[in-house]
C-alpha cells in the first residue's frame, strides 16, 4: 500500500513539474506564465491533499483491523491458556488427594507398629 502511495505521489510531482516546465517554455506573457503556473501549482496541491487524506483513511483502517485481529487472538490465547491452567489445577488437586490418602494409610501403619512395639 505505502509502495502504491509512492507511485502516486512520484507521478503527480512528475506531472506538476512536467506542467510547470511546459508554461515556462509556452510563448505567453510572464503574468498569464505566472497564473497558469500558480493554477497548476493549486490543483496538484488539492490532488496530493485528496492523496495524503485516502491513503491516511487506508493506514486507519488498516490499523484499526490489525487492532482487532490482535485483540481476537489474545483474547483466543489467554481463554485456552485458562483453560488449561484450570485443567492443571484439577490434576493437581487430584494428586494432592492420592497424597493425603497415601499420608494417611502410613499414619496408620505407622500407628499400629508403634501401639504393638
Amino acid at each position: 500500500m505505502a509502495n502504491t502511495g509512492n507511485t502516486i505521489l512520484a507521478l503527480l510531482t512528475g506531472a506538476a513539474i512536467g506542467a510547470g516546465l511546459g508554461l515556462l517554455y509556452a510563448p505567453d506573457k510572464g503574468v498569464n506564465t505566472r497564473k497558469k503556473i500558480n493554477k497548476e501549482a493549486k490543483k496538484a496541491k488539492a490532488k496530493l491533499d485528496k492523496q495524503l487524506e485516502e491513503t491516511s483513511k487506508n493506514l486507519s483502517e488498516s490499523a484499526q483491523k490489525a487492532k482487532t485481529n490482535f485483540e481476537t487472538r489474545l483474547e483466543e490465547t489467554l481463554s485456552s491458556a485458562s483453560y488449561k491452567a484450570d485443567d492443571i489445577l484439577v490434576a493437581m488437586e487430584a494428586k494432592l488427594e492420592e497424597l493425603r490418602k497415601k499420608n494417611a494409610q502410613l499414619q496408620k501403619e505407622v500407628g499400629g507398629k508403634k501401639a504393638n512395639a
